[in-house]
């Protein structure tokens, strides 16, 4: 496997306020990588600072070789590296399908937004029903769903994951989840997966990094740390 991502020694944050501290991680062509930890270390500033919407004061992120340092952020996506933020972000007074459209705004994915199109249809078919809704009207587990569809009608090579499972209840949790695994599987994607419940995205992780207080804690495969009993104990309730 040919490495995608490489985080280096990055450290970032907000203002005077360092949250994130010689991160360094990788993600390799094919992988699914979970990033663990309790709320607050720092997960989502990783994905901000990956996809240039916090700038690292140290460090480098690099894509496929290519140094994302000082990149807008809609050239990161145009590089086939893509987002689905937590919560979603969708503009609930646009229809499901104005949103899904929005997805392949980027020059590559425009001239295949309709093949796109047909694609996300394909996998969540609950879309489909609801194309005309408005965003805003869908249950939480639709618009988790629309929001991994709007991010792989760029059609990237990585999709970056942060907190899926936010708000979901145990049934829909368990839904989205499968349904990450469907896309994974019918897309063969790369993808980083930022989650907070630590069991599910162990268990469905190739590699998994646990980060603590804004630093890279422990690291190892996702099958060898959900057996951890430092994790287990932390983060399982066992």
């Amino acid at each position: 496997m040919s490495r995608l991502l490489t985080v280096e020694k990055v450290s970032s944050g907000y203002g005077l306020t360092t949250v994130l501290r010689d991160v360094s991680l990788h993600v390799d062509t094919g992988e699914v990588v979970s990033v663990v930890g309790a709320n607050g270390v720092g997960k989502s500033t990783l994905l901000r600072t990956i996809t240039g919407l916090v700038h690292p004061t140290r460090g480098k992120i690099a894509f496929d070789g290519v140094p994302l340092a000082g990149m807008p952020a809609h050239a990161i996506v145009s590089h086939g590296l893509a987002m689905v933020p937590e919560g979603g972000r969708l503009f609930p007074f646009m229809t499901v399908l104005e949103n899904l459209e929005l997805g392949a705004f980027g020059p590559t994915a425009r001239g295949d937004a309709r093949r796109s199109l047909d694609d996300v249809m394909a996998l969540f078919p609950i879309l489909r029903e609801r194309r005309e809704q408005l965003a805003g009207s869908l249950s939480g587990g639709e618009r988790q769903m629309c929001a991994i569809a709007r991010a792989l009608m760029s059609r990237p090579r990585m999709l970056m994951l942060d907190e899926p499972s936010l708000g979901l209840s145990p049934k829909m949790l368990e839904k989205v989840f499968e349904l990450i695994r469907t896309v994974v599987a019918a897309r063969d994607l790369t993808v980083l997966l930022i989650e907070q419940n630590v069991g599910d995205a162990l268990a469905m992780a190739d590699r998994a990094y646990v980060i603590e207080s804004g630093r890279i804690a422990k690291t190892g495969p996702g099958s060898e740390l959900l057996h951890d009993p430092d994790i287990q104990r932390a983060y399982l309730g066992l």
